[in-house]
């Protein structure tokens, strides 16, 4: 039975609880959810990459690239893709920038993704993002 590893990339502080930012045990890697901080800076209290969605939500998708990476994955690895919205009014706008940013990253084939309203992050935060990854 393979052993279960915390994935904490450089650019993400140490959790500020019992969890990792990822966690894989043989080829499942599980990407924690992830939000709009700018990378960490030693001594700094987090930073939000800005006040829009578009900041944030491409903030976001970096950090859970970070995870993937520090996890020996990347995007075509991803099964499922879980996105948590603040506000309804925000699906239409994120979608665009989830997919202009999927189609830059040259994705080979979409994951399967699901979309849903979360009122419970910190507040300035827009957007969470968690992934599923299977490496080969």
């Amino acid at each position: 039975m393979s052993e279960k590893t915390a994935v904490t990339p450089d650019s993400h502080p140490a959790p500020p609880a019992k969890f990792s930012h990822g966690v894989r045990k043989g080829n499942i890697l599980q990407v924690a959810g992830q939000v709009g901080y700018l990378p960490h800076v030693a001594g700094k209290a987090p930073a939000i990459a800005g006040p829009t969605l578009r900041e944030q939500t491409l903030q976001t998708l970096e950090n859970v690239r970070s995870v993937l990476e520090a996890g020996g994955a990347d995007w075509d690895d991803v099964m499922m893709i879980r996105v948590y919205l603040t506000d309804t009014g925000h699906f239409a706008e994120m979608n665009e920038i989830y997919n202009a940013y999927f189609e830059e990253q040259g994705l080979k084939e979409a994951p399967a993704a699901r979309t849903t309203v979360y009122v419970g992050l910190p507040a300035g935060l827009l957007i969470e993002i968690d992934a599923l990854a299977v490496l080969a």
